[in-house]
């Protein structure tokens, strides 16, 4: 028996009579915040440089597929094994530069926007915009529903183009702050947020990804600076403004490996 069967026959056991209580009261309901959670693990795995972590995460998620395969097999849906199958089939189909010898390469092949119309082909009739899950997270989601609707040529046509919108949102911001009526600057606000997602497409940066590190960078220099004014007897809230940006820059130099 290899890795994959164990760990099939270990979900398999969980789930029959005399196996783990909580494993057999699941359904894929119940188990939908999970998922997500170790979808979010795992990406925060994949930021590291920590194989042993990433290994981990990739096993946690792998068991949520088969835990929820196992659940459809007991419903009488598919098997773990269809699933494989139906992946299988989908990458070869999808590939045909790489798995078809009588295939004619074309010159976008292997591109997001060849990948994108082959999609749409095996969707058939419907929107370019079909796919996109709503539960992604808000940047990821525009990054990829801008991304299929340039797939079909709607699209601007370069990285200056996207700048130029991103100027005029936020001219309109600026104009809707004026006006002070909370809807209107939330509009804008979005769109000033949806053109920043385009813009990043066409870098190529993943808004999601960006401001991700972004966040990241800011908690390990927040942090440092509290370190910083505890260190010095203070609470962040005794320092004046003056005070608090110094011991930020300070802890942007000491991160860098830089002398203060």
């Amino acid at each position: 028996m290899d890795a994959f069967d164990g760990l099939v026959d270990v979900v398999r056991r969980l789930r029959e009579p005399g196996g783990c209580p909580w494993d057999r009261a699941q359904t894929p309901q119940t188990l939908r915040p999970y998922v997500v959670e170790e979808a979010f693990e795992l990406a925060e795995a994949l930021d590291g440089e920590d194989p042993d972590a990433l290994r981990k995460e990739l096993g946690d998620v792998l068991f949520q597929v088969v835990l929820l395969a196992r659940m459809a097999e007991e419903a009488g849906q598919f098997t773990v094994s269809d699933v494989a199958a139906a992946a299988t089939r989908k990458m070869i189909d999808r590939h045909p530069h790489v798995f078809d010898p009588a295939h004619v390469a074309e010159r976008d092949e292997g591109t997001v926007s060849a990948w994108e119309a082959r999609k749409a082909k095996e969707r058939g009739t419907g929107s370019a915009l079909d796919g996109v899950p709503t539960a992604l997270p808000s940047l990821l989601r525009a990054h990829r529903v801008s991304e299929k609707a340039g797939s079909v040529g709607f699209d601007w046509p370069d990285a200056a183009s996207v700048r130029s919108k991103v100027g005029e949102e936020l001219a309109e911001l600026d104009e809707a702050l004026t006006g002070g009526e909370t809807a209107a600057i939330t509009e804008e606000f979005g769109d000033l947020l949806f053109a920043l997602v385009n813009l990043g497409r066409h870098l190529p940066v993943t808004a999601e990804d960006a401001l991700r590190m972004a966040t990241r960078k800011f908690e390990r220099r927040f942090r440092q600076v509290e370190a910083r004014v505890a260190a010095e007897g203070h609470h962040l809230h005794e320092l004046s403004v003056e005070a608090l940006d110094a011991h930020w820059n300070a802890a942007k130099a000491e991160l860098r490996g830089e002398s203060p």
